[in-house]
């Protein structure tokens, strides 16, 4: 006979097999993991890829480690990003409408299905995936909080419409942000200057702030037997939507009582005659020893460059002074706003021999007008 504490015994070894059964679980079967993978919130047009509330487009880049047959993929937009946990739809994120934006890599995709926050594009058949691939789906109205995260989980899979057991799987993140808007406001604008000399910027363009001073002397004597010359130099620039004009005002050469006569229509300079003009061209033969004065500075082309000089002023020689005359504008081919040109104005002076001795002078001053 067996005794009490024989039986004890056994007992006690088939309690403690009985718990060792009780804890195996069979090992976990997981899917691959997609690699190199992310999305790019792109534009739709004037909406920025990560406006909050914006109908836009996304891509999908990643690489597929596996060379499985993939039927379908489904892209599920969540709140987290782990695959093991339920999926809470983003704020406001609708998939519903999205179209196919574009693929490469495997190909053959189109929109299977499309709900609230998950997209499943699927092609005719199964057939074998790996490596680099693309898809973009267009339409998808993004969160609308703004600085918002949200994640898109992407499963692959062999039947055609997402469903089954996933054969490669990953995660990518993404985040909607506040739009930084910038306005800065272009005002009515007009920039002129005048100046015995203007210099001109490394781009060929007239600098206002090298303008020098105003008093100018001739280059020489007067004489009944030469023509004395002087230059001076104006810049104007605007964004009046008829441009602007330039009005000379002042009176002739004076000295004392004595006094040069203007040339009130436009000539030629006649040596030992009294008279006193200007132009706004580069002059051949304004003196018998240098051509004096400039041509516009840059050469206006009737788009960005509009300057120009007006009858009685812009032919090369020939000299004119009309106190009040529109002498330029910006009117090249058609009147219009313009950026900054310089022109040169030559003034004549020639005398008979019966002028009067004494120190000639004169103040001239130039108006620019933009009419917006």
């Amino acid at each position: 006979m067996m005794s009490a504490r024989g039986k004890l015994y056994i007992l006690s070894v088939l309690l403690i097999a009985a718990s060792v059964t009780s804890v195996y679980k069979a090992p976990a079967v997981y899917a691959a993991q997609i690699t190199t993978r992310s999305v790019t919130l792109l534009a739709n047009g004037a909406v920025g890829g990560s406006t909050p509330g914006g109908v836009v487009n996304h891509k999908f880049d990643f690489t597929l480690p596996s060379n499985s047959s993939v039927g379908s993929i489904k892209f599920e937009y969540c709140t987290i990003a782990s695959v093991t946990e339920g999926c809470v739809a983003p704020t406001d994120l609708s998939a519903a409408s999205a179209t196919f934006g574009g693929e490469a890599g495997a190909t053959g995709f189109s929109i299977g299905s499309a709900t609230t926050n998950i997209v499943t594009i699927a092609r005719a058949s199964a057939t074998a995936a790996t490596g680099a691939v693309s898809y973009t789906l267009n339409g998808v109205l993004n969160p609308s909080p703004a600085n918002y995260t949200f994640f898109v989980r992407i499963s692959t899979f062999a039947s055609l419409d997402g469903t089954g057991t996933a054969i490669d799987t990953g995660t990518v993140a993404a985040s909607t942000a506040n739009p930084i808007q910038l306005t800065g406001i272009m005002p009515e604008s007009l920039i002129f200057c005048t100046g015995e000399t203007i210099d001109l910027t490394v781009n060929g363009d007239p600098n206002c702030s090298t303008a020098t001073g105003g008093v100018i002397a001739f280059n020489q004597l007067f004489s009944p037997t030469d023509t004395a010359t002087a230059t001076s130099q104006m810049a104007a620039s605007t964004n009046a939507l008829t441009g602007y004009a330039i009005t000379v005002n002042g009176t002739t050469l004076t000295s004392g009582s004595a006094t040069i006569p203007a040339m009130s229509t436009a000539a030629t300079g006649t040596k030992g005659k009294s008279e006193f003009g200007m132009n706004l061209r580069l002059n051949t033969t304004a003196t018998s020893t240098v051509a004096a004065g400039g041509e516009i500075t840059p050469v206006s082309d009737g788009g960005d460059l509009r300057a120009q000089a007006l009858a009685g002023y812009e032919v090369a020689d020939t000299f004119k002074f009309t106190s009040g005359d529109v002498v330029a504008d910006s009117g090249f081919n058609t009147p219009g706003p313009t950026n900054a040109q310089r022109y040169t104005a030559t003034y004549i002076a020639n005398v008979a021999g019966n002028q009067l001795a004494g120190t000639y002078t004169t103040t001239l001053t130039y108006v620019c007008t933009a009419t917006y």
